[in-house]
Parts: C-alpha cells; sequence; structure tokens
C-alpha cells in the first residue's frame, strides 16, 4: 500500500509540473547533502533538461582540466567550475589530491548565466560535479546568494568509486548518456562579468 501511495504521489507531481526528489536526503550520503535538500541522479537531470531546456539552467561546475581531459556534455549551459587546482600547485594530504582554491568570480559568473539565460533565482538550476561532494557545496553557495531551486546531481559526470577505485558505479558517463572528449568553446564562461 505504501509503495502505491508514493507512486500515485510521483504521478501527481508530474502532472502539476513538480519534478520529484530522487532520493530523501537519508539515503544521500552526509557529503553531498545541501542545505535546499534537492538532488537529482543524472539520468533525472538529463531528463528535465531535454523536457524543459529553456526553463531550467545546467552548469557543469568541475575544474577546466577535468572537463577538459574526462570530457563533458553538451547538454549544460555553461560550464562554471566551482573551485580549480591551486596555483601554484600545492599537495593536499587529507584529501590525497593537488588542492584547490574556490573560484572567486563563481557566484557573479552564475548570476550572469542566469541573466542571460532570462532566469532568476527562482527558477531550476542544476549542478554536476564528478560525483557530487563540490555540487553539494555549490547548491550551498548558491542557496546563501538567493537561489531558492537549486539541485545537486549526486552522482555527478563520472560517478561514485566502485570497490575497486573505479568510476563505474553511477554518473552521467555510466547512466549512457551523451557526452564527447570534444569540447565546445562556447559552454565555457571566459569573462564572468557578461556570462561569455
Amino acid at each position: 500500500m505504501i509503495e502505491r501511495t508514493g507512486i500515485v504521489l510521483a504521478l501527481v507531481a508530474l502532472l502539476i509540473g513538480v519534478a520529484p526528489t530522487a532520493y530523501a536526503t537519508s539515503d544521500v550520503p552526509k557529503s553531498k547533502q545541501t542545505v535546499l535538500g534537492k538532488y537529482k541522479t543524472a539520468k533525472e537531470a538529463y531528463d528535465e533538461v531535454t523536457a524543459q531546456r529553456g526553463r531550467v539552467l545546467f552548469l557543469d561546475i568541475r575544474t577546466t582540466g577535468e572537463v577538459m581531459f574526462v570530457g563533458g556534455t553538451a547538454e549544460v549551459d555553461a560550464v562554471i567550475p566551482f573551485a580549480e587546482v591551486k596555483q601554484p600547485m600545492a599537495w593536499d594530504d587529507k584529501a590525497g589530491r593537488f588542492a584547490f582554491a574556490p573560484n572567486a568570480s563563481f557566484l557573479a559568473t552564475v548570476d550572469a548565466v542566469l541573466n542571460k539565460k532570462g532566469l532568476s533565482k527562482t527558477d531550476t538550476v542544476l549542478l554536476m560535479c564528478r560525483s557530487g561532494d563540490r555540487s553539494a557545496k555549490a547548491v550551498n553557495a548558491l542557496a546563501a546568494a538567493g537561489y531558492t531551486n537549486a539541485w545537486s546531481v549526486y552522482d555527478g559526470f563520472e560517478g561514485d568509486l566502485s570497490k575497486d577505485g573505479v568510476r563505474s558505479v553511477n554518473g552521467w558517463k555510466n547512466a549512457g548518456l551523451p557526452w564527447s572528449y570534444k569540447l565546445d568553446k562556447s559552454k565555457f564562461v571566459l569573462d564572468a562579468a557578461s556570462g561569455k
């Protein structure tokens, strides 16, 4: 009976134009949880973007190096890194990788791209990083700046690590969604002030 009720509620939500949350907050790892509590899988994000392209802002917030060497999708409106590899490079012992430095123009750039698309801070904004940790932090930053409908694509572009240490569990690439190694210069925001 509970399962039937859940299905009915999901259908009602779809009929009135409300996209259901993929998982309850308790099902999303703590490092991927946001203050807004809005999560989508890569497949759900793809479905929403293709169905409502003009009403959704979809951002890839990975580093430019990640997009350049791992690939990206033409489905995003823009690539706006939430952070980049710190320059000069420094090692982060705790994370076991090169240290990241926050992108100081992240919020201003998102605002510019949002305005360029004719959307507001109450419209749907989908954020995708590698595996969902940075997108959660970016959602929190947007929420603090007044965004009310920012969603984390919590399985990211590459997905979570398998027991073998390979990113083969979930995510955009593993869901068979469209992606390429070929970069589209128009997706990279080179001038934060204008969003171009």
